[in-house]
């Protein structure tokens, strides 16, 4: 039986400070085997003192993101069940960086970790966190190229058994909730098609082309010519692997190249899936001035991305998907995109929320993860997998909750032929 008493009940309030509640929302287990909080809420186990220092040094969601990384935390049973608890309250409920503590309680803070032995220097970030963005000029193409490296070149055997066999990164379309990811994913690529009006001999670009998935699929039931462009090598690697076992050779060129260096237009369509996020605000207007350049006058472009549906949001560097995830990734608002998107002289033909989608898909992914544990610690390490469940959930219930979407904004480049009087003839397909 746990006991009640010891270090849970002082840990509870420090640990209550740092989620900005009064009542910590989750069952808390101690390093001696003390707990604290509802009994019959989710369990976080603190494995050690160095957990709560480095709550002390870092007050918010980067402390408790670095021992979760670290293992000196660990998150029990169902995850999401532990995430929806812990953002029904406090600081987590809240869109934006977390608030920092008050000088008050930051001196309970101190006296908490003195009584339990937990004072001392600031422990070292685990080795998974991201050094890039304190190099550089951010989103210079050097700094670009880091980043991406930092979070796609950690091994495409692990990418695979996260993914699944269609090793798609981005949002699938589901029929239904029982629809399976492969057969989401292998709709979502179709439907990417269908909107871009894809017929055999065009040429296509396929702007952060990941391991290729879209560029097969186009070049195999479409007939179309593909340039796919990333800035990972590994991802690169393996595309090119399987455009080769597919026979796609003379169709799918594969490229390790930056966006801005691309010079052999026109294209007459463009897919940018899931890369615009890693364009940066900054840097929005040339990105959508490079594709309208590249795309012949008729072309289509499809640009699917997350984006912020909370409104204005601030970058929190200190947060864990900077720190972890994407360093330097920013997301827009749909109405930023499609402002930067007609300010380049594109006209807008369609936008569809894919939220829910997004949900469905993160799900499977945790779940791909979880199932093969073992193996992916093999792959990657404890705290890359760590990292990648922590991420991919929280993730989940952010566009569960509606704090975060996922849209397709289809825009054509003026003159050439006319768009269809019916635009959603993709639907049917």
């Amino acid at each position: 039986m746990a006991k009640t008493s010891g270090v849970a009940p002082r840990l509870a309030k420090a640990l209550a400070i740092v989620l900005g509640t009064e009542e910590i929302p989750i069952r808390l287990r101690a390093w001696d085997g003390s707990e604290a909080g509802p009994a019959d809420a989710p369990v976080i186990e603190f494995r050690s003192r160095r957990a709560l220092r480095r709550m002390l040094w870092s007050p918010g969601q980067l402390g408790l993101s670095r021992a979760y990384v670290a293992g000196e935390i660990e998150a029990h049973g169902d995850i999401f069940a532990t995430f929806t608890a812990l953002s029904s309250v406090g600081k987590f409920a809240r869109p934006g960086p977390f608030s920092k503590p008050t000088p008050r309680e930051i001196w309970t803070l101190l006296t908490t970790a003195v009584r339990l032995g937990a004072l001392g220097p600031n422990p070292a970030p685990p080795p998974e966190e991201a050094k890039v963005e304190r190099h550089g000029r951010r989103h210079s193409k050097k700094r670009d190229a880091a980043a991406i490296s930092h979070h796609y070149d950690v091994g495409n055997d692990f990418y695979r058994l996260v993914l699944g066999p269609s090793m798609v990164y981005s949002c699938a379309v589901f029929d239904s909730e029982e629809t399976s990811l492969e057969a989401a994913q292998e709709a979502k690529l179709d439907l990417v098609c269908r909107k871009l009006g894809l017929k055999p001999g065009m040429r296509v670009l396929d702007v952060g082309c990941g391991w290729g998935s879209f560029a097969l699929h186009a070049a195999e039931r479409y007939e179309v010519n593909v340039v796919g462009v990333t800035l990972s090598t590994e991802q690169a690697e393996r595309a090119r692997k399987r455009v080769a076992e597919a026979g796609l050779t003379e169709r799918v060129e594969i490229r390790v190249q930056d966006y801005r260096d691309i010079v052999d237009g026109p294209f007459d369509a463009i897919s940018s899936i899931g890369m615009s996020e890693h364009v940066g605000r900054e840097q929005l207007g040339r990105y959508v001035s490079q594709l309208h350049r590249l795309l012949r006058p008729g072309g289509r472009l499809l640009n699917h991305a997350i984006s912020w549906n909370a409104g204005p949001t601030e970058d929190d560097p200190d947060s864990f998907i900077p720190r972890y995830v994407f360093p330097d990734g920013e997301m827009l608002s749909l109405s930023d995109m499609v402002v930067a998107l007609e300010g380049g002289r594109f006209e807008v033909l369609d936008v569809e929320s894919l939220r829910r989608h997004y949900a469905l898909t993160l799900r499977a992914w945790v779940r791909n993860l979880e199932e093969n544990w073992d193996e992916a610690v093999r792959l990657a390490g404890a705290g890359r997998a760590r990292i990648w469940r922590l991420y991919m959930a929280s993730s989940a219930l952010g566009f569960e909750n509606g704090l975060t979407g996922v849209n397709q904004v289809l825009v054509q480049k003026h003159g050439g032929e006319e768009p269809p009087l019916r635009l959603r003839e993709w639907t049917a397909g």
